[in-house]
């Protein structure tokens, strides 16, 4: 693996090197951890010259060899590590950085997929920077735990390659994450204009409709009713309550 070899640590460690040179007053970096070669080496090189700089790694909660590792003084194995962050997928620390990471990196913490794809969807739609999962894992952690990190802090976006398939999968699931989609279930009389009444309420609110299904045959409706899924569009959970309370209050029962 190029992250257990001596003279990819050593080049991944110029990294280190150019966040001091342009980020002198930097307090803090965080860096998405696999194997540990990039940790390893931005370690090493920030260390040597700015020990007071706290290093801090970031695994995948699916894939997180490190910790356990740290915790037993030695590489230990996960076994069938799952995350969608395909470049910190890493079953067992490299033997070569293992040692360095141990005297280098002051912390090694993990993050959820949901706050993966929350960091993804970030970089993308407020920094307008394509960044694959592992890459964004340094700001998930920021942004699942922001009060933590002594600042300045510099988040290492270490990868770009994500297929676009995958790349609509996550922003869809980091939307969803965020509290961007709502999906609600509700009992309409079952007459015309009745769905027009129900979709002026969510314009009101400004809510966007995704999808509407409707549902008959469900033995618990009466003979005059339907039951309406809606999938909406939201801008996140602050509005997602205001349409349901706005729905309550047009006297409609939303139902788990």
């Amino acid at each position: 693996h190029p992250f257990d070899h001596p003279d990819v640590i050593v080049g991944q460690g110029t990294v280190g090197l150019e966040i001091l040179e342009q980020c002198p007053e930097v307090r803090t970096i965080v860096v998405g951890v696999g194997g540990g070669g990039l940790a390893a080496g931005i370690g090493l090189a920030v260390k040597s010259v700015r020990p007071d700089v706290r290093i801090v790694g970031v695994q995948a909660e699916g894939a997180a060899a490190y910790p356990p590792s740290l915790a037993a003084g030695h590489p230990v194995v996960v076994d069938s590590p799952v995350t969608m962050a395909d470049g910190i997928k890493v079953g067992r620390p490299g033997d070569v950085p293992f040692g360095l990471v141990q005297e280098y990196v002051d912390e090694v913490r993990t993050v959820s997929e949901d706050a993966l794809s929350s960091a993804l969807l970030l970089c993308l739609e407020r920094a307008k920077l394509v960044v694959e999962p592992a890459g964004a894992s340094p700001v998930a952690a920021l942004l699942s735990d922001p009060a933590s990190f002594r600042g300045p802090v510099v988040a290492v976006l270490s990868g770009g390659n994500v297929d676009p398939l995958l790349l609509q999968r996550i922003l869809r699931h980091g939307m969803a994450a965020a509290g961007r989609y709502l999906s609600l279930r509700l009992r309409v009389a079952d007459r015309p204009g009745a769905l027009a009444t129900l979709l002026a309420v969510l314009t009101v609110v400004d809510a966007n409709v995704l999808d509407v299904s409707h549902v008959r045959t469900d033995p618990r409706l009466g003979l005059t009713e339907v039951e309406v899924e809606l999938h909406l569009e939201t801008k996140g959970p602050e509005h997602c309550r205001e349409v349901e309370g706005a729905l309550r209050e047009a006297g409609y029962t939303v139902l788990a």
